[in-house]
């Protein structure tokens, strides 16, 4: 299969790009820089020049590919504050994306995210949809086009995907963040969940997906369901050799910064149903076996 991936050079691409080419696929990415063009050819992939902002582009390339699997997200607009402007323009792109597949019945895998959104304390799972969650109505565009003659899918990420190819992500963030202010914190008991799983695990269901979702299915990529986060800030805490210990309520933007409305979040999710359909089996360590490990703390 010819597979068109965008975000292809990323944190997740660069796992997913090795993992298709291994299972004999063809790969073009979809490359914005140089560099990324650069880290691709270097992985065997064929190389598409262009951006999310180059609609006819997206939908020339996901009509000349026989699958297509949507990575790409305006990540640096999200860090600034801009959340709302990068989940307008991914929308954008997932509507070109559906819109050169329409009547083919070629697979789409989008993106989604897993718990965050959901009731607090309740297990998110696949077949709950929260309105007004992060990225719902792009998840729901793409569901969609399954009646529209795509095999659409999505998959749920939870907040961490953790691996040593995960270099800006929450995980390096909170390591970062507790640097810096010389503590590793959390809020209130810390009891509240964050789910989790492995890059290359995460990688691998992209896949599975491609090959065999059904159309309009919504799939979670979860291997911890929830790691309570003051066990995350105390391994980190151990890791730095720095104070783990609770940042008062009033003062979680200052010390978290954008992270500070993620912190305090229970938002386990279950990937029962997405284990049972695709025979999807986690292999690589949980967040806090990794946590264990010595990538996340070498400083470059």
């Amino acid at each position: 299969m010819h597979v068109f991936v965008t975000g292809a050079s990323g944190h997740l691409g660069s796992a997913l790009v090795p993992d298709l080419l291994a299972a004999g696929h063809r790969v073009t990415g979809l490359a914005r820089s140089d560099a990324s063009a650069a880290a691709l050819t270097a992985l065997g992939a064929e190389v598409r020049r262009g951006d999310l902002d180059d609609l006819d582009g997206l939908r020339a390339a996901a009509a000349a590919a026989d699958g297509v699997v949507h990575l790409a997200f305006k990540h640096e607009a999200m860090l600034g504050g801009d959340y709302a402007g990068a989940m307008a323009d991914d929308l954008k792109a997932v509507r070109a994306l559906t819109e050169a597949l329409a009547g083919t019945d070629k697979p789409l895998v989008g993106t989604g995210g897993a718990g965050v959104g959901g009731a607090p304390g309740v297990v998110s799972v696949e077949s709950r949809v929260t309105p007004g969650a992060p990225r719902t109505e792009a998840e729901r565009v793409i569901v969609d086009a399954a009646a529209d003659g795509v095999r659409s899918s999505v998959v749920r990420l939870p907040p961490v995907v953790h691996s040593p190819l995960d270099r800006h992500g929450f995980v390096p963030t909170l390591i970062r963040i507790a640097r810096t202010t010389g503590t590793s914190g959390y809020l209130g008991e810390g009891t509240n969940r964050w789910p989790a799983v492995h890059t290359l695990d995460a990688a691998r269901l992209y896949r599975l997906a491609l090959e065999h979702a059904p159309a309009g299915t919504r799939l979670h990529a979860v291997d911890d369901e929830g790691v309570p986060f003051r066990e995350i800030a105390e391994r980190i805490g151990i890791r730095l050799g720095l104070p783990t210990a609770p940042v008062e309520e009033d003062r979680a933007a200052e010390h978290f910064g954008f992270l500070s409305f993620l912190v305090p979040l229970d938002m386990p999710a279950s990937a029962e149903a997405t284990r049972a359909l695709l025979d999807w089996r986690p292999a690589h360590p949980g967040l806090l076996d990794d946590l264990d490990q010595d990538h996340y703390f070498t400083e470059d």
